[in-house]
């Protein structure tokens, strides 16, 4: 009997191939979907599902859209590292019938560049790691593109070829930017000797093509220079731990760690005399690595990867500020206030009216007199606002304003630990952090502020606060951005 063909030869395949072709299919989306957790500075944490190719400036447009935050593009997503490797990560303890950790605190975090992709980062962790993700503000993330002068000493830069006359620090600013020229950072360090719990004081050279460290004292000679980092394919770090932690002579340290998953041998320790210089050193790494990238991350910051925009994310106000004006009640007649000294007098008493009245109301519970009751209202009402943090040490202030940016004018007002019945208002100054007691002084019966033994008082501290943003009065500068400990 002869054979009949096969009508349908398609239908005869393997059993291992697919029976129908994939283009019979619709396309899959490419943009595949991943959950992500975050973490804000009182440990609260949200789940996120974002897609692959997200970047760290949407997943913090993300954030700043959902929990209704201002945007003043200082948000920022950081890598936060537990433990990196210098000492046992933790312990493991036996107590009430389950195994738990005792922390060996040996911390380092760094910026995820706005422009990275989130995702990329996490598939670098190893699968014991503890790292998180953290979102907060670092004020500081671009200052150097602002103000060069403070981030650039005079003794720390030099170059590879002569220049006539001087280098303003916006020129060595382009430079980094440059890819014909650039500037050498160079300077002592601390090293940390592999294998070993020894620190040696190095002399190392930053070019573009690395990290050099020089054999002979500090000679710049091709034949005294060794390699000791490229930056690549490795991050660097900013040490949280002091130096008491992992014995480090410093406690400014910051190391590079390789993108991909590796022990504690691949880590590479430094350590620097003080801030200034750790902060010119890894701001010169960034600025080598990533280039023009970060300029355009600074002047383009709604330019994200995975399709948000600033129209379709960012929260939009419903009327201009430029269409508010100042208006006066009080007489027959309201007129529009014109003068802006006169506007902003009338806005100060308003305020103070305010919190007068809510004083009066706060007080009213079992307070003798009126008077009492408003002062005794006064000096708490202070504590719902967000620059305001009860009782925390001055340790705990400087690593706030640290982690928030060294810039001029971040602060926080927190209970003294010394005198009860005082505040310190901490800030930053020159990248430096100062510490200003405010006291509490007595005058006919009620009780005021003051940071200037008692030549300018106030009812409260919010009206401390207010009067050195508008004014600097005996600080180094006006108060511009406040520590909070945000909730997610």
């Amino acid at each position: 009997m002869p054979s009949i063909p096969n009508p349908f030869p398609e239908l005869c395949c393997s059993p291992f191939t697919s029976v129908l072709s994939a283009g019979l299919f619709p396309k899959a989306n490419s943009r595949k979907k991943q959950v992500i957790k975050v973490y804000s500075e009182d440990e609260t944490s949200r789940a996120l599902e974002v897609p692959s190719d997200i970047t760290a400036r949407d997943v913090c447009q993300l954030l700043i859209l959902k929990n209704h935050y201002i945007d003043d593009h200082s948000w920022t997503l950081f890598e936060h590292l537990p433990h990196v490797g210098l000492v046992p990560p933790s312990i493991r303890v036996f107590s009430n019938g389950a195994y738990t950790c005792q922390e060996n605190s040996n911390l380092a975090e760094r910026t995820i560049e706005d422009h990275e992709l989130v995702i990329e980062v996490l598939s670098n962790w190893g699968m014991e790691e503890e790292n998180k993700l953290y979102f907060r503000k670092n004020y500081a993330k671009y200052e150097f593109f602002k103000n060069p002068m403070y981030f650039f000493p005079e003794h720390m830069v030099s170059f590879a070829t002569e220049t006539n006359g001087e280098i303003s620090p916006t020129q060595i600013l382009q430079m980094f930017l440059s890819s014909s020229t650039y500037p050498e950072i160079h300077g002592f360090l601390h090293a940390k000797e592999q294998g070993k719990k020894s620190w040696k004081k190095i002399y190392f050279l930053l070019r573009r093509s690395g990290l050099y460290f020089s054999t002979k004292g500090t000679s710049k000679e091709p034949r005294h220079l060794q390699f000791f980092s490229e930056f690549g394919n490795s991050d660097i770090y900013v040490s949280l731990a002091g130096k008491k932690k992992h014995g480090a002579p410093t406690n400014y340290g910051f190391c590079f760690k390789p993108n991909k998953a590796g022990g504690p041998r691949d880590l590479k320790m430094l350590c620097a005399e003080e801030e200034q210089s750790r902060t010119c050193w890894v701001t010169a790494i960034r600025l080598l690595k990533y280039g023009m990238q970060l300029y355009q991350n600074y002047m383009h910051p709604y330019q994200g990867r995975s399709g948000y925009s600033s129209q379709s994310i960012s929260p939009m106000r419903s009327i201009s500020e430029n269409s508010l004006v100042a208006m006066d009640f009080s007489g027959q007649k309201t007129r529009v206030i014109e003068n802006p000294t006169e506007a902003l007098s009338v806005a100060v008493e308003e305020g103070l009216a305010w919190r007068k009245k809510g004083c009066l109301r706060l007080g009213s519970h079992g307070s003798p007199t009126a008077s009492s009751q408003s002062s005794a209202a006064s000096m708490a009402i202070h504590r719902s606002q967000p620059w305001f943090h009860h009782k925390i040490s001055r340790e705990e202030a400087q690593r706030l304003i640290i982690q928030q940016g060294l810039v001029d004018g971040v602060f926080l007002v927190r209970d003294s630990q010394s005198n009860p019945k005082t505040f310190v208002l901490s800030m930053s100054h020159g990248q430096k952090i100062k510490h200003f007691q405010i006291i509490p002084v007595e005058d006919d019966g009620e009780m005021f502020h003051t940071l200037d033994d008692g030549h300018t008082r106030f009812t409260d501290l919010i009206q401390l606060v207010e009067f050195y943003q508008l004014n600097k009065g005996v600080l180094p500068c006006k108060l511009k951005h406040y520590c909070a400990r945000i909730a997610l």
